[in-house]
C-alpha cells in the first residue's frame, strides 16, 4: 500500500469515527420527540381521544331508528284461559293463543312468528342533539387532556436533560479536581523525599486525592441517576448518554424577546375543557324533563299447526307437521304514533342538574387555583432569570481569580515559599469556582425552562436549539 493510499485511508477512518461520534450526541430536541413518540402515557391519552371520537359516532348514529326482524319456531300446547294478568316487570305468560276449554289437554303442534318491528324516536326536545354535543365535549376535554400531557412530558424532558446535562459537567469538574489533586500530590511526594518539606505534607496530600477521588464518585452515581431518569422519561433503555454542550455558555435569545406574552396555558385548557363538559352534562341531563314522541310500525306473520276450527267442531283439528305448522298462513300490520312521560322524571332530573352544577363550580375553583398557581411560578421564573443571569456574569470572574490563585499558591510551594495548608484552600476555590459556574450556565437555561412553563409556550425555549 502507498503512502497516498494510506494517507486516504487514515482520512476516510477518521471521519467515518468522526460521524459515528456525532451520530451519539443526543441533542435536547431529539430526546423530546423520542420521549413523545415513546412514552406510554401519552400512547394511553391517544387511545382515549380515539374512543371519544368513536363514542361520537355512536351518538350520532344512535338518533337511527330501530329496525329489528325475528322469527321464532314453537312446538307447545295451545291452552287458553279466560283472567286478568300482568306483566309484572317485564315478566308475562306464553303467548300461547288458544279457546278457553273445560279441560286441560296435551295437544301440542308447531307454529312459527314472523316479525318486523321499527321504532324512532323522532322527537325528544333536543335530547339526541346534547347527547352528540356531550360526546362532542368529552372529545374535546380528552384531546386537551392530551396537549398539556404532552406539554408537560417536553417539560419534564428538558429538565431532566438539563439536570443530566448538570450533572455531567459537574462530574467532570470533579474528575478535574481530582486531576489537580493527583498533580499536587506528586510534587508533594517528591518533594517530602528530598527532605524539602516536612511529611505530614505528603499525607495531607493523600488525604485530598482520595477525599476527591470519594467525592467523584459521588458525582458519577448522581449522574447515574439523572442519566436513569432521562432513560425513563424518553422510554429508552438505561445507557450512558452523550448530551450536546454547545448551548450552555450562552444567553438565550428569548430572554430578550419583549415581544413574548403570556399564551393560554395547556394546563388550562384542560380545566377550562372540564368545566364545559360538566355544563354541557347539565343541558342533557335537562332533557330528560321532557316525554319522548316514538313512530312505530310492526309487520307480524304467523302459521300454525292447528285449525281454525280447533275446539269449535273437534279437539282433533290440528297437525304435528313442522312444514305446515311454520308456513304463515295470516300476517298483520300496524302502524302508530306515542309518547312516554314518567311525570315523576323531573323531581330526580332536578337534583341531577343541581348536582351537576357543584361539580362544575368545583372545577371552576381548580381551575382559579391552577391559574393562581401559573402566575406565582411566572413571576418566580422572571426572578429567578434575574438571578441566572447575575451568577452567569460572576462566574467567569471568580473561575479565573480562583484559578490564578492556584496557580500562584502551587508556584510558590514548589519554591518553598507556602505552606501545603495554602495550597490546599486555593484548591479548594478553585474546584468551587468552576462547580458554580457549571452550576450558573446550567441555571440559566433552567430558568428560561420554567419561564416556558409557566406561560404555556415551550417554543419559547424549544425553538432556542
Amino acid at each position: 500500500m502507498s503512502r497516498n493510499q494510506l494517507v486516504s485511508l487514515t482520512g476516510l477512518l477518521s471521519i467515518f469515527c468522526f460521524q459515528v461520534a456525532e451520530a451519539q450526541v443526543l441533542t435536547l430536541k431529539e430526546a423530546v420527540q423520542t420521549a413523545l413518540h415513546n412514552y406510554s402515557a401519552i400512547k394511553a391519552k391517544v387511545n382515549y381521544v380515539n374512543a371519544s371520537k368513536a363514542t361520537v359516532k355512536q351518538s350520532v348514529k344512535e338518533y337511527l331508528p330501530d329496525l329489528s326482524i325475528s322469527f321464532q319456531h314453537d312446538y307447545g300446547t295451545v291452552n287458553g284461559q279466560t283472567g286478568p294478568l300482568y306483566a309484572l316487570r317485564g315478566a308475562s305468560a306464553a303467548s300461547s293463543s288458544g279457546q278457553p276449554l273445560a279441560e286441560q289437554n296435551w295437544h301440542a303442534a308447531f307454529g312459527a312468528l314472523y316479525l318486523t318491528n321499527v321504532n324512532w324516536d323522532f322527537f325528544s326536545f333536543g335530547r339526541a342533539k346534547e347527547k352528540i354535543k356531550t360526546a362532542q365535549a368529552v372529545v374535546a376535554r380528552d384531546e386537551s387532556d392530551l396537549a398539556q400531557e404532552q406539554f408537560q412530558h417536553e417539560i419534564r424532558v428538558s429538565a431532566a436533560y438539563m439536570n443530566l446535562l448538570a450533572a455531567q459537567r459537574l462530574t467532570q469538574s470533579w474528575q478535574n479536581n481530582l486531576d489537580r489533586a493527583v498533580a499536587l500530590q506528586g510534587i508533594v511526594t517528591t518533594r517530602v523525599k528530598n527532605g524539602l518539606n516536612a511529611g505530614v505534607d505528603s499525607s495531607l496530600a493523600n488525604a485530598e486525592v482520595s477525599g476527591a477521588r470519594i467525592v467523584l464518585t459521588r458525582a458519577k452515581d448522581y449522574e447515574q441517576e439523572q442519566a436513569n431518569q432521562l432513560a425513563i422519561l424518553m422510554g429508552v433503555p438505561m445507557q450512558d448518554f452523550i448530551l450536546d454542550t454547545q448551548f450552555v455558555a450562552r444567553i438565550p435569545a428569548a430572554f430578550y424577546d419583549t415581544a413574548t406574552n403570556r399564551q393560554q396555558h395547556p394546563l388550562l385548557a384542560f380545566y377550562q375543557r372540564r368545566i364545559d363538559l360538566s355544563n354541557e352534562q347539565a343541558k342533557y341531563f335537562r332533557t330528560f324533563n321532557y316525554p319522548t314522541f316514538t313512530l312505530f310500525g310492526v309487520f307480524q306473520g304467523r302459521g300454525s299447526g292447528f285449525d281454525p276450527n280447533y275446539g269449535i267442531q273437534g279437539l282433533d283439528k290440528y297437525s304435528q307437521s313442522y312444514g305446515k305448522g311454520i308456513d304463515p298462513v295470516r300476517a298483520n300490520y300496524l302502524l302508530g304514533v306515542g309518547m312516554v312521560w314518567n311525570l315523576t322524571t323531573p323531581l330526580r332530573i332536578q337534583q341531577q342538574v343541581t348536582a351537576q352544577k357543584f361539580i362544575s363550580q368545583a372545577l371552576k375553583d381548580e381551575y382559579d387555583l391552577t391559574d393562581q398557581r401559573l402566575k406565582a411560578q411566572l413571576v418566580l421564573a422572571d426572578n429567578k432569570i434575574t438571578n441566572a443571569l447575575d451568577n452567569y456574569r460572576e462566574a467567569p470572574v471568580q473561575v479565573k481569580a480562583a484559578s490564578d490563585a492556584y496557580l500562584q499558591k502551587s508556584v510558590l510551594y514548589k519554591n518553598g515559599l507556602t505552606n501545603m495548608v495554602d495550597v490546599t484552600q486555593a484548591l479548594y476555590a478553585l474546584n468551587r469556582a468552576e462547580t458554580d459556574r457549571a452550576i450558573a450556565y446550567n441555571n440559566v437555561w433552567q430558568a428560561l425552562l420554567l419561564k416556558a412553563a409557566a406561560t404555556g409556550d415551550f417554543a419559547l425555549f424549544f425553538n432556542e436549539f
